[in-house]
């Protein structure tokens, strides 16, 4: 099943019951996506064939609330692949054709960039640090226990890819994002405009932020209309783990292990909550951008941006690199788990297998009464063919 976007709610605070009022509620919408299978087997916290969802009130046990869903949307595994088949190896040595997949709007609009950021690898050094946290605050998401993990040394982008770099990416390959083939991706209300809303009838029952959107995509964060010519210098969003994974290999790169993530991130430093220590307005000055304000009534900027921000925005950390809690989410290569060994592990690599894919670093729309997981040690999930307009990747290569 698709999770249609990078939200945070889980399904396990759900009764059966409000699970089954969600089935039947969402049920029309999703159809006309095509039938989907009902034999296939119900996997863990996701109903067949329909969208299953969180309860945004819902608390974990220190109180704190999320600010998605990320529990939910199901489309069919198995036309995915039948769409996207083969797709990996016909990358290498391919030349696209203008008219392939960028129209000449496009061509002569969408890139051509304005301040794109050529992104650079960072060497970070390797050694021993504690991985996650014995302080866990969103207690559901395996933020703990702490363990000591060794990390070989390894390079990391610096920036987000940026739009533009992902735009080299498809005119060299004509590649096609998962957003794109299924036609629609979810985007944040307060950045869509009254046209585009306007023809949206439905919501995320208990995160009506959150909006269907048709045609939005990497190229078109908010669908018709939308542009990105004027951020060439943003970090591409409504790329999906396969997507991310597309693009690292082409590069030449990987994504980075979370445990190799949170070493960089952290920067050197043992113990604090955000890349730079534990005050989040250190000497008064916004170091990442969140959501301020009211969540979700309204968004004040006080950081300067409402949506994304520039893959340069904010100092870096010690190792030199930005925006690694903030911004938006960022895919690593793990499967998802909440169960972790307390023993010593040189070079952690995650389970061998899983149904979803880890996130890390947050994004513009978390709050911290909401959704406080722009901390070092704070993760998320999503299954591998999920996007949104909050979620991007840094690549990461081995020395």
């Amino acid at each position: 099943p698709r999770l249609l976007f990078s939200g945070e709610v889980r399904t396990d605070t759900m009764g059966l019951g409000m699970k089954a009022f969600l089935v039947v509620m969402l049920a029309i919408f999703y159809a006309h996506r095509g039938s989907v299978d009902a034999s296939e087997e119900e996997e863990p916290e996701v109903a067949q064939a329909v969208v299953v969802q969180g309860d945004c009130s819902a608390s974990d046990e220190e109180g704190h609330t999320s600010c998605g869903c990320a529990d939910q949307g199901v489309l069919d595994r198995a036309q995915r692949s039948e769409d996207n088949a083969g797709r990996d190896e016909e990358l290498d040595g391919h030349e696209m054709d203008e008219t392939e997949h960028v129209s000449d709007d496009d061509d002569d609009d969408e890139f051509k960039w304005e301040n794109s950021k050529p992104n650079k690898l960072v060497e970070i050094p390797g050694g021993v640090f504690t991985m996650g946290t014995d302080k866990p605050i969103i207690t559901q998401d395996g933020e703990g226990p702490p363990r000591r993990v060794e990390i070989s040394p390894f390079l990391i982008d610096a920036f987000e890819v940026s739009n533009s770099e992902f735009a080299a990416f498809v005119k060299n390959t004509g590649y096609v994002t998962e957003a794109e083939n299924f036609g629609d991706s979810f985007v944040v209300d307060l950045l869509l405009s009254e046209e585009v809303k306007e023809e949206i009838t439905q919501a995320v029952a208990n995160a009506p932020w959150w909006l269907p959107v048709k045609g939005a995509s990497w190229i078109h964060p908010e669908g018709k209309g939308s542009s990105i010519s004027k951020r060439g210098d943003h970090p591409v969003v409504h790329v999906s783990w396969n997507d991310a994974v597309a693009f690292c290999s082409w590069a030449g790169k990987r994504l980075p292990t979370e445990a190799e993530w949170e070493y960089a991130a952290r920067g050197g430093l043992e113990g604090r909550l955000f890349p730079w220590g534990n005050n989040p307005l250190p000497t008064g000055k916004h170091r990442m951008n969140i959501w301020q304000g009211e969540f979700p009534v309204g968004n004040t900027a006080e950081d300067g941006f409402i949506g994304t921000a520039p893959v340069d925005t904010y100092p870096p950390n010690k190792y030199g690199l930005y925006n690694m809690v903030g911004n938006v989410w960022e895919w690593v290569s793990d499967w998802w788990a909440v169960r972790h060994t307390k023993d010593f592990v040189k070079d952690l690599q995650g389970p061998s297998q899983g149904t979803e894919k880890v996130k890390r670093g947050g994004s513009y729309i978390c709050h911290p009464d909401y959704c406080y997981r722009y901390r070092c040690a704070a993760r998320s999930q999503n299954t591998p063919d999920s996007s949104a307009s909050n979620l991007g990747f840094r690549c990461a290569k081995s020395l």
